[in-house]
């Protein structure tokens, strides 16, 4: 789609697992699309309220008897949701919350740096695509098919300060539902009462 800069552009939304490798893409999402409107017209996210992803059941945290639900971690702009998890806002946070924040971004590097891998990795992505404009949702499916592949044949040590990418941004309205705010905050006492040994 024809955007605001007088080009065409297409969003790759991506999950990856711990080892840098996508487990759900959704390519399509026209730059002229808001980020928000990208997120909330994917087929994850339409799975995911529906509930029809089969994610693992709750489990309990580590070292504790608290059951918890996996989720997805999301930065400031997604939506606070059952299934996503999102920093807390503001600014002098209490010392828990700072925590949570702390090990959030912690853990959104691993999907930054498989963003900055496939980038970098796959230079079609660095600039324009010199395609028929209806080509460019497959080329990207397969960059990233490839980008797995490659991780599965040969492996991939990476130190996470090694990549930077810009993070994705969805500006959310609206107050999130009590339940994600629950499970937030028992992943916060959690953080806050199981310091990693590193930080």
């Amino acid at each position: 789609m024809f955007n605001y800069k007088k080009f065409f552009s297409v969003i790759l939304q991506g999950v990856s697992d711990a080892k840098y490798r996508f487990i759900n893409i959704d390519v399509g999402g026209y730059g002229k699309q808001s980020d928000g409107g990208t997120f909330h017209a994917s087929e994850l996210y339409r799975a995911l309220t529906d509930g029809k992803i089969n994610l693992p059941r709750p489990s309990v945290l580590p070292q504790t008897d608290v059951i918890a639900p996996h989720v997805l971690i999301g930065d400031e702009a997604y939506p606070l949701l059952p299934f996503v998890l999102k920093p807390y806002s503001g600014t002098n946070l209490p010392v828990e919350k700072e925590c949570f924040n702390k090990r959030l971004s912690r853990s959104r590097k691993t999907i930054e740096c498989a963003f900055g891998l496939l980038t970098s990795k796959w230079h079609v992505l660095a600039k324009g695509i010199e395609t028929r404009v209806d080509m460019v949702d497959s080329i990207v499916k397969c960059v990233c098919i490839l980008h797995n592949a490659v991780i599965d044949k040969d492996g991939f040590q990476l130190n996470l300060t090694d990549v930077s990418v810009r993070s994705v941004f969805w500006q959310h309205s609206g107050r999130p539902p009590n339940e994600a705010k629950s499970i937030r905050d028992i992943f916060t006492t959690y953080f806050a009462h199981n310091p990693l040994t590193y930080e």
